[in-house]
């Protein structure tokens, strides 16, 4: 692990190597955290999963776009790789550790931005399998890929935590806890398990000096927001957008910026935290 004396003010994630799932999109999320990271020294690299997004109304991105915004956000020295990967296969996470730290030769970051969406219903509507494949995606590998993570950390049961070379964890759930989402059970339960369990997990990782945080960005728009294609009625979105103290969805950088500051050496004293940046929507 590399120490803060090895890092400057300009670039402080120089040194530092991270996996950001779910960066499939030119507008999502995933790419903004990715760049944010990269822009700031780190290495990178990204799991995407096309079909995923074939589905969806706004449909698939190029990927080569994809992998273009990435390296052009890259500093010099830094190196990037990529994986196209089912995170519902049982097997996946390990295998997604395994290849980034085959690729970068160690992980320090592990920011689990992936997400399945659609397919989903109210309580009325929910089967067996609906539910199933929710949290297999949304809960199940998330936490795999937390411990496999982890485990390239050596338990420390001897001192106190040394700050500069901790490992970083962030998880991503989506404001169920501030407030309902009425069509959304299978995806809200499997995202409140991750909020739900996050201080249990945070807790057991400091054992290995790993610190994990979960942050809810709040109405984001990634696409799913603009007037066509879209999953959502007009009517929702504007009253929405009305809620939005700002007068504007957010941002991919809006939680970037964020998810940038816990992983970076100023943000090592926020530990077990399910934190929200909606710009004032949940005040609302």
């Amino acid at each position: 692990m590399h120490t803060s004396a090895e890092r400057t003010s300009s670039l402080p994630l120089a040194g530092r190597t991270a996996l950001v799932t779910g960066v499939s999109r030119r507008r999502g999320i995933g790419l903004g955290v990715t760049r944010r990271l990269a822009e700031l020294g780190a290495s990178v690299f990204v799991q995407h999963f096309s079909p995923h997004d074939a589905d969806q109304p706004w449909g698939a991105d190029d990927i080569d776009s994809v992998r273009a915004a990435v390296r052009s956000a890259l500093t010099p020295g830094a190196d990037f790789g990529d994986w196209g990967l089912d995170l519902a296969e049982p097997t996946a996470p390990r295998r997604l550790i395994d290849a980034a730290v085959d690729a970068l030769g160690r992980l320090d970051i592990l920011i689990c931005n992936h997400a399945r969406s659609g397919g989903d219903g109210s309580i009325f509507d929910m089967t067996p399998e609906g539910l199933d494949a929710h949290w297999s995606v949304n809960a199940r590998s998330t936490l795999l890929l937390t411990r496999h993570f982890a485990e390239q950390f050596a338990p420390d049961s001897f001192g106190p935590i040394d700050e500069g070379a901790t490992g970083r964890v962030i998880w991503m759930t989506s404001g169920q806890h501030e407030g309902p989402m009425p069509g959304e059970v299978a995806y809200a339960t499997s995202k409140a398990a991750l909020a739900g369990i996050t201080p249990t997990v945070a807790a057991e990782l400091l054992t290995r000096g790993v610190l994990l945080n979960t942050v809810n960005p709040g109405p984001v728009n990634t696409g799913y927001l603009d007037d066509a294609p879209t999953d959502r009625s007009a009517e929702v979105k504007e009253d929405v957008l009305q809620s939005m103290p700002f007068g504007r969805f957010g941002l991919p950088s809006d939680p970037a910026r964020l998810i940038a500051w816990l992983v970076s050496d100023e943000g090592r004293w926020m530990v077990g935290q399910v934190l929200t940046s909606d710009g004032g929507f949940s005040l609302r």
